[in-house]
């Protein structure tokens, strides 16, 4: 356990088993049917599409129509090169689904059914994985994914790969980055970027200072070089699963506010700040820096929906897509889907 002076992350469960979720059809939400054209390769710097939204909706968005197997925390997405997708998630040796309509999703088993014995040093020989982040590229998926206890920044990111995205078929790439509890920051949630020109970004980070970024080596999937640049902080207090994701000129960096894991009592939600270059400074709608608390909010609780968060952002046919978790009345944790608008100075909304 670590010092109570120090920021506490994801107090309460990550939901070591997922309960199998009804399928949800939340009125009001965006339909969220992608059209079957490919979507734009991972880390492009996609223009803003000219027929995406400008003027945002006057309250926030239920999500869009999923179902199926629809219980996830922590998701992540990817379009499958043969067509549908791949999503993954926090659960027993990272939880695997499929699509093929961005709709109806149902469960695909694991990434490593047979364990993951390289992380029992950071998880204490927990089988629930944290946090996973994929993307499809040359040829291959990339999967990196977090190894943690409840409360410590003993932790480490992983790397794993597959030409498949199968069950069983992902290889263990080895470390990446870890943190002890000397630390003042903590290697979870992680994010690949791949910019246009093709250099490789990973951002990481929850509470502790914040969030980070550091260099890779796009061969390896492996840091390049000893450099941490802090790109937004809250003191010490909630922040977490960053996303990077270049539009237009800017970077937008979005991350989750306060606190996940408490049912219909979390306080998630989504938030964003920009900058012009990938290491920032990146700064809220008002002006203020991210590394000193500042974001704009684009999604929090409403209604039935408590504690939307730890987002991830795909570039599909018909528009970005904002995915996540929130939590229905019953705690539940559940699969939110969004389509991604932005306005006429280039900040985003939900629809």
């Amino acid at each position: 356990m670590i010092p109570s002076a120090l920021p506490v992350p994801r107090l309460g469960s990550r939901l070591a088993v997922l309960v199998a979720a009804i399928a949800v059809v939340a009125a009001g939400g965006a339909v969220v049917t992608a059209r079957p054209s490919d979507a734009a390769p991972p880390g492009a710097a996609v223009p803003l599409a000219a027929a995406t939204p400008t003027v945002p909706p006057a309250a926030y968005p239920n999500p869009g129509v999923v179902t199926g197997n629809v219980g996830v925390h922590d998701p992540t997405i990817v379009r499958r090169p043969t067509g549908g997708y791949l999503l993954a998630h926090t659960g027993d040796n990272i939880a695997l689904k499929t699509s093929t309509d961005r709709t109806a999703f149902r469960n695909a088993g694991s990434a490593f059914p047979g364990g993951a014995p390289w992380t029992t040093a950071y998880t204490g020989g927990s089988r629930n994985l944290w946090a996973p982040d994929l993307t499809y590229r040359d040829g291959r998926y990339w999967m990196y994914y977090s190894a943690s206890t409840f409360g410590s920044n003993r932790s480490a990111i992983f790397l794993a790969t597959s030409t498949t995205g199968e069950s069983g078929s992902w290889t263990n790439q080895g470390l990446v980055i870890e943190t002890r509890t000397s630390d003042n920051f903590n290697a979870i949630d992680p994010n690949l970027f791949v910019d246009s020109d093709g250099r490789w970004w990973l951002s990481f980070g929850s509470f502790w200072s914040g969030i980070k970024l550091i260099a890779l080596n796009p061969t390896t999937g492996k840091r390049a070089d000893s450099t941490i640049h802090s790109i937004s902080g809250r003191g010490g207090g909630a922040i977490e699963a960053p996303v990077i994701v270049k539009r237009g000129f800017y970077y937008y960096q979005w991350v989750s506010f306060d606190r996940c894991c408490q049912g219909a009592s979390s306080t998630y939600r989504v938030m964003v700040g920009r900058s012009t270059s990938v290491t920032g400074p990146y700064v809220d709608r008002n002006g203020t820096p991210m590394n000193a608390g500042g974001a704009t909010q684009v999604l929090a609780s409403h209604g039935s929906i408590h504690g939307p968060g730890h987002q991830a952002v795909m570039a599909d046919s018909d528009a970005d897509v904002l995915v996540y978790h929130y939590y229905a009345n019953n705690g539940t944790s559940l699969l939110g889907i969004n389509l991604i608008g932005y306005d006429t100075a280039g900040w985003p909304f939900v629809y």
